[in-house]
């Protein structure tokens, strides 16, 4: 390739990065009034393919607290306080590499957000981990708290082809998000970083445990979810 066809070629890669980080960018503002009820890749994905999904928007006020509680003590216990990354986390997972050993997760619930909003699990692995974080710090500076926590809980995976906590309750226990129960609360939330094998209405015991420890520490929250009130 001629030195002038490889400018071109970059000038073209520079084009099309500013293009896909500008998408999300526009995206946020758009999503930012309650009536805008945004969809995740994955949703769109099922649709792609004919799969087909079950999702009914829920506004927060409609959705039982002790379920948003349960979320934040199961999934993100400093959701309220960092801004968008937390940095503490991040620390303990860099250092445990370093030393060589198993890492554990830091992602944010604003992370799995903006990760089901605008990126895709797979084929990017550590690729979106790194264009997750920036999207993570934006996307916290633009939207509230609680407009944040609206929409994970819309678009989370609660099961096969289940999107969003209307839908999972119905599904799982066959009552509305808003007449969730502490212990139902308590297993939908734990079953979130496995929900295609974590069952929530019929769980082992291992789920049972996780459970109950979350439904304590969900009785107990307090100021870890202040900034949804």
């Amino acid at each position: 390739m001629s030195r002038r066809g490889l400018k071109r070629w970059v000038r073209r890669g520079i084009v099309v990065a500013a293009v896909l980080a500008l998408i999300p960018t526009v995206l946020t503002f758009l999503y930012l009034p309650s009536f805008v009820h945004p969809v995740s890749t994955l949703m769109l994905k099922d649709l792609a393919t004919f799969s087909g999904y079950d999702r009914r928007w829920v506004s927060i006020d409609d959705v039982a607290p002790v379920l948003a509680n349960s979320v934040i003590m199961s999934e993100d216990g400093q959701f309220c306080f960092h801004r968008g990354v937390d940095l503490g986390e991040l620390r303990g997972v860099v250092d445990d590499a370093l030393a060589g050993e198993a890492t554990r997760g830091a992602s944010t619930i604003t992370m799995q957000t903006v990760k089901n909003l605008f990126l895709w699990s797979r084929p990017l692995g550590s690729v979106r981990k790194v264009v997750e974080l920036p999207l993570a710090v934006y996307f916290d500076a633009v939207m509230s708290k609680r407009r944040i926590m609206e929409i994970y809980l819309n678009i989370a995976e609660w099961g096969p082809g289940i999107y969003g906590i209307e839908a999972a309750a119905q599904h799982h226990f066959g009552v509305s998000a808003k007449q969730l129960s502490r212990r139902q609360a308590a297993l939908l939330a734990v079953s979130l970083p496995n929900p295609i094998a974590r069952n929530p209405a019929k769980p082992g015991p291992g789920l049972r445990r996780l459970a109950n420890l979350i439904e304590r520490r969900a009785g107990r929250s307090g100021a870890y979810v202040g900034c949804l009130q």
